[in-house]
C-alpha cells in the first residue's frame, strides 16, 4: 500500500507534495465497532478517527445518485452516464446553475436526514456523553477532475470561535474515493500545533473589536483564514507527513476543531467527481456560535 502512495503525483493548489515516506503516509483505520471509549482515547491521541463503513453504503451511494441526477439536465454529467458514478462532462457545464443548485441542495430535507443518520447520532451522543446539536450550516463539495483549487491548509476553529472549542467535524466521502480523487489529508500529530496556533492568534486579537476577534477574516489572520495554500511547506516546517486515505462510501472521518487538514486536486484518470460533505456536532449545553445555526449560504464569510 506504501508503495502505491509514494509513486503517485499529488498536488494541493499548485504544490505538488513531497511523496516520500517521510512527507506522506497513509491515515490509520477505526473500526467502529470498538468499544467508544477505546476510539475516544484514539481520537484523542490522533486527533482524528476514520471510522471504516460505520455509514450504509447504499444509504450513501443513493444519496450520491440523487445529488448528481439534479446536475444531469446542467452539462456536469457525462452524457447518458448513470448519475451515482458521477463521471465528469469534461467542460461546457451551466456554472451558474450548477452553483445554485449546489447552494439549494445543502436545504433539501434528504440533505438534513442523511446528517442526521443514526449511525452519526448515536456515535456522538455516546462518545460525548449527551445530547449533541447539529450546527445549521452543513456544506456539501465537489471536485472536478482538473479543478485548480483545493481546500488550502487550515483547522476549523479558526471559523467557529464564537461557540465552544469542543466542536467535531464529520467529513463523509459520498462515494468511493481513492487518494487520486483528491479527499482530505491530514498533517499528523498537528492537533496539538493547532492549538498553539490558536493561543498565539487569540493573544493578537485580544484588542480587536469582538466581532472581528471572532471572524477568520480579522486582520491578524492569512487571506480567508487559511494557514497556506503551500501544503507541503507545513510538513517541512513541523518534520511530519500528510496522511492520505483510500476512503470508501460508508467511511466517516471525525476530526478535533485544532487538526490541521487540507485538500489534494482530483486526478482521476476514470473521470469521477468527489462528492462530500463536512458537518460539525457539539454537545447542546455548550455554547454554539449562532453563525453556524443558520443554513450555509455563498458570501457568508465563514
Amino acid at each position: 500500500m506504501t508503495d502505491r502512495l509514494n509513486t503517485l503525483e499529488l498536488t494541493s493548489n499548485g504544490f505538488a507534495l513531497d511523496m516520500s515516506p517521510r512527507r506522506i503516509g497513509w491515515l490509520t483505520p477505526s473500526d467502529p465497532a470498538r468499544p467508544y471509549a477505546e476510539l475516544w482515547e484514539q481520537y484523542r491521541a490522533q486527533g482524528y478517527l476514520w471510522l471504516k463503513g460505520i455509514l450504509d453504503r447504499r444509504a450513501v451511494l443513493d444519496f450520491r445518485r440523487r445529488f448528481f441526477a439534479a446536475f444531469a439536465e446542467l452539462g456536469l454529467l457525462a452524457a447518458g452516464s448513470d448519475p451515482e458514478a458521477g463521471l465528469y462532462a469534461g467542460g461546457g457545464e451551466d456554472a451558474a446553475a450548477c452553483h445554485k443548485q449546489l447552494v439549494e441542495a445543502t436545504r433539501w430535507a434528504a440533505y438534513e436526514a442523511f446528517c442526521l443518520m443514526a449511525p452519526i447520532r448515536d456515535f456522538y451522543e455516546a462518545v460525548l456523553g449527551g445530547p449533541v446539536y447539529l450546527h445549521g450550516r452543513k456544506i456539501i463539495r465537489y471536485s472536478k477532475p482538473g479543478d485548480r483549487f483545493a481546500t488550502p491548509a487550515h483547522y476549523d476553529l479558526t471559523y467557529l470561535r464564537a461557540g465552544t472549542e469542543r466542536v467535531y467535524t464529520s467529513w463523509i466521502p459520498i462515494g468511493d474515493t481513492p487518494v487520486e480523487m483528491g479527499g482530505l489529508i491530514y498533517l499528523e500529530g498537528s492537533d496539538g500545533w493547532g492549538r498553539e496556533i490558536e493561543a498565539e492568534l487569540s493573544a493578537k486579537n485580544a484588542d480587536l473589536p469582538p466581532e472581528e476577534r471572532i471572524s477568520a477574516y480579522n486582520r491578524n489572520m492569512a487571506e480567508g483564514g487559511w494557514l497556506t495554500k503551500d501544503a507541503p511547506s507545513l510538513a517541512e516546517r513541523q518534520d511530519t507527513r500528510w496522511l492520505a486515505a483510500d476512503y470508501e462510501a460508508g467511511d466517516m472521518v471525525v476530526h478535533s476543531g485544532y487538526m490541521i487538514h487540507a485538500a489534494t486536486q482530483n486526478v482521476d484518470d476514470r473521470g469521477r467527481i468527489r462528492l462530500s460533505t463536512d458537518i460539525r456536532y457539539q454537545l447542546v449545553r455548550d455554547p454554539i456560535d449562532q453563525r453556524w445555526a443558520k443554513p450555509w449560504s455563498p458570501g457568508d464569510n465563514l
